[in-house]
């Protein structure tokens, strides 16, 4: 193919060699889709109560590709978007974002549940699930409605052929935030690049206490899926000796989180034995909450 150009197979079969060069044998793709993830994902949430969640579910989905073929991850697609379907920020929050994304309107559970899986789960996707990432236009700041072009079905109606920017832009409403998130998240990624890394490990998958734990790209990532308990003093495993600050919290009022994770703390390791790994650090990780942790060098 011509230098310079990415191709991306859309391919469900799980077809072997086909990002492998086309002289090794293969089809010659550079990158596939990780079209199980977003399926994974709504499964979830159509199907399980939170804290029926499988931490092991997770990581085996976002982790199941071959050693060295690359794959684009995403959370959500056209697939999600398109008339017929509910995108992740409707599966969340349904009817109530229309009537509860002002910040002069009640925060209610619902609301407040949707805003922090959906940080949740578009950050450990992003951070275990491949070596590329990818958004639906919109979807990234929970965009409310779906995409419909113009058909019989709906008159040749144009009224939802459009994706809303501006929702981002109006300081009165909540999308802002998952847009601020969704930029902290980006940003994080350009400066550890953890996409083109190769270090992963997933240190923790702990069912009952719902917490997931990896390190990637230097980084150590914590997510508590736990719907009610918070944890203080909190053991993780580390590869890395040393101290360790917050790099990116997804309670952070700034998206619209509680404020409860302090992240001016830096936290230390311990060199003892910990899930498998050489030393171990402490957190307090609250509910519904994730934080990824910069080690220090």
């Amino acid at each position: 193919l011509y230098p310079g150009f990415v191709t991306i197979a859309e391919d469900v079969s799980g077809m072997p060699a086909l990002c492998r060069s086309v002289s090794e044998g293969g089809v010659g793709f550079d990158y596939r889709l990780t079209m199980s993830v977003p399926d994974m994902w709504i499964k979830l949430l159509k199907e399980s109560r939170d804290e029926d969640w499988s931490m092991e579910q997770i990581a085996h989905q976002l982790t199941n590709r071959r050693y060295q073929e690359r794959a684009i991850t995403y959370c959500e697609s056209h697939d999600q978007a398109l008339v017929g379907d509910k995108t992740l920020a409707f599966w969340l929050m349904d009817k109530e974002m229309y009537t509860n994304m002002s910040d002069a309107t009640e925060l209610t559970p619902t609301i407040e549940r949707g805003m922090a899986l959906h940080k949740m789960i578009r950050l450990v996707t992003c951070g275990l699930g491949g070596e590329g990432y990818m958004t639906f236009e919109g979807n990234e700041f929970g965009h409310p409605e779906w995409l419909d072009f113009p058909r019989e079905g709906n008159g040749s109606s144009f009224h939802y052929a459009r994706r809303q920017f501006n929702l981002v832009h109006d300081e009165m409403l909540r999308y802002k935030y998952l847009y601020r998130f969704d930029r902290a998240m980006m940003r994080l990624e350009q400066q550890h690049a953890w996409l083109s890394a190769h270090d992963q490990w997933v240190t923790l998958k702990h069912e009952g206490d719902k917490v997931l734990a990896f390190e990637r790209g230097g980084l150590l990532w914590i997510f508590n899926f736990h719907p009610a308990n918070s944890y203080s003093d909190y053991r993780v495993g580390v590869a890395w000796a040393g101290k360790y600050t917050v790099a990116l919290s997804t309670d952070d009022p700034q998206f619209m989180g509680q404020g409860r994770i302090d992240t001016s703390v830096a936290h230390f390791s311990t060199p003892l034995e910990w899930n498998g790994r050489p030393n171990f650090v402490q957190v307090y990780i609250p509910a519904r909450t994730a934080i990824v942790l910069r080690h220090e060098d």
